[in-house]
């Protein structure tokens, strides 16, 4: 979706608590928007940083067709209330500790509009024990991102026990206002949909590396020249799906299922012993060649923004969803 499909907003803001990496990008695109965006952060000299950083994200924004005509402020404060108070809509992004998130809402809690909703980029930790005690638990639920945010579309929609019907569909709402795709998870569990997926991957992708099959630049190289190609495109499923022929999805569970199964159960779980962590370090900072991380992230987004292009173009990748 366009900013231009989006509803005019330009008198409420939008408050990003904490800017790391993952606040700076949500304030990126939320301004990018139109929306005006308050955030918030302790460190009083964040906006050095930050606003560079948004600045850079507009462009990726604006060669995707994403920018507004008129993309909204982005203010900077240490004040809590000053960011909170009147915002429709707060993205809280603090380091993943339960407690320090409990006190924090308990501080934004004083300060929150009576229909703003409170949405958690937490990787991890389920909503059900972020509400916990909240008078306005309702209206608590997990919006998690995947990095860069303002470039990666899927944000995936976690309710708790107490999210009301309301609050769940006003979150996915702004968020397809604001060109992503939400998806609905059905239950809590540790690490969402995403992270587990990825821990999946991860687990087997260090046990090669660990086992000796193969080095660390192969199977990321199998990855980027492979499986993550064709992913683009089509998923785990509807991969398997196009790949069963014309019976489809079910012809290739008949045939190959049992296969899987046997791989399943000769994958192992490596621990990440000090010396497996130091042989990980070591062949990464020799693939990565003494290019800083600042260098490799615009590299990353650039090529982030010429595969979207490129998708974008096609009609999105295979399948309903966008």
């Amino acid at each position: 979706m366009s900013p231009a499909n989006t509803p005019t907003v330009a008198e409420t803001p939008i408050a990003v608590i904490g800017a790391g990496l993952i606040g700076m990008s949500w304030a990126a695109l939320f301004s990018g928007y139109g929306h005006p965006v308050r955030v918030w952060d302790v460190r009083p000299d964040v906006a050095d940083t930050l606003l560079p950083y948004v600045a850079r994200a507009h462009e990726a924004l604006q060669a995707l067709g994403q920018l507004a005509a008129t993309p909204g402020t982005v203010t900077v404060t240490t004040d809590l209330a000053e960011a909170i108070t009147g915002a429709r809509f707060v993205q809280e992004n603090a380091p993943e500790k339960l407690e320090l998130k409990r006190d924090l809402y308990a501080l934004i809690g004083k300060h929150l509009a009576p229909d703003a909703i409170l949405a958690s980029s937490t990787s991890s930790i389920a909503p059900s024990l972020l509400q916990e005690s909240l008078p306005f638990a309702d209206r608590v639920l997990v919006g998690h991102p995947f990095n860069p945010p303002h470039l990666m579309p899927v944000v995936e929609i976690v309710r708790g026990e107490a999210t009301s019907d309301a609050a769940a569909e006003q979150a996915f709402a702004f968020y397809q206002s604001l060109g992503r795709v939400p998806l609905r998870l059905h239950k809590e569990v540790v690490g969402h949909l995403g992270n587990r997926l990825q821990a999946a991957l991860w687990r087997e992708a260090i046990d090669a590396v660990d086992s000796g099959l193969a080095s660390l630049e192969d199977v990321d190289a199998m990855l980027t020249h492979g499986l993550g190609l064709r992913w683009a495109v089509a998923g785990p499923h509807f991969s398997f799906h196009l790949a069963g022929g014309a019976g489809g999805y079910d012809n290739f569970i008949g045939h190959l299922g049992p296969a899987f199964e046997a791989q399943w159960r000769d994958l192992r779980t490596p621990e990440l012993t000090p010396e497996l962590r130091a042989k990980l370090v070591k062949e990464m900072n020799q693939v990565a060649a003494g290019q800083s991380v600042t260098a490799l992230e615009g590299e990353r987004d650039k090529r982030l923004v010429a595969i979207m292009q490129a998708r974008a173009a096609l009609g999105g990748p295979l399948g309903r969803k966008s």
